[in-house]
């Protein structure tokens, strides 16, 4: 197997797609993201990286709060659409139904199958980014996404993204299992 020197891009195959919310000017606005991943285990703390001019990011630095909704494949349409149009130029509140857990600023799409609500404890400058890690406040699914009280990726449906083709994917099968499948390799 011949390997191809391939330009440096900062793309990790593939990326999961997120919906960040964050209220801004009084009411909730979404964004489509994928540049997030977990930063620590205890506290659980996440981190998200965004361009700073994002409108999304206004109601973040103001409320140092944010939401991490995960679509599921059959809302691929209006999250491509939220990340199409900025806040500033178009009214997204109404994309998704928002609700509110224990934070006051970080509304959460209903619609999606797994939700979480960010507190802000660190914002890291990237020149012209903004990568805030935050700590995870409060984690929903919803019930039909559950298998014996865990989320069950099969029914929640996640999808991912991938540059440079900007293409969404759907998840195949599972194929092991982390800490097991392993065992016994040599």
């Amino acid at each position: 197997m011949n390997k191809i020197k391939l330009d440096n891009q900062p793309f990790i195959y593939p990326m999961p797609v997120v919906i960040v919310g964050a209220e801004v000017d009084g009411k909730p606005n979404y964004m489509t993201a994928a540049w997030v991943t977990p930063v620590n285990f205890k506290p659980v703390m996440l981190g998200v990286a965004l361009g700073r001019s994002h409108h999304t990011c206004k109601g973040i630095r103001e409320h140092g709060e944010f939401s991490l909704s995960i679509p599921s494949v059959d809302q691929m349409r209006a999250v491509d659409y939220i990340g199409l149009v900025s806040g500033r130029k178009a009214d997204k509140s109404n994309v998704f139904e928002a609700f509110y857990g224990e934070l006051n600023h970080a509304p959460m799409a209903k619609e999606c199958p797994l939700t979480m609500e960010c507190r802000v404890t660190q914002v890291v400058d990237l020149n012209g980014d903004d990568f805030f890690i935050a700590e995870l406040v409060g984690t929903y699914c919803s019930d039909e996404c559950l298998t014996e009280g865990e989320v069950d990726i099969r029914k929640a449906r996640p999808f991912a993204f991938t540059m440079p083709d900007n293409g969404y994917w759907s998840l195949g099968k599972k194929i092991g299992t982390a800490w097991e499948s392993g065992k016994g390799y040599r």
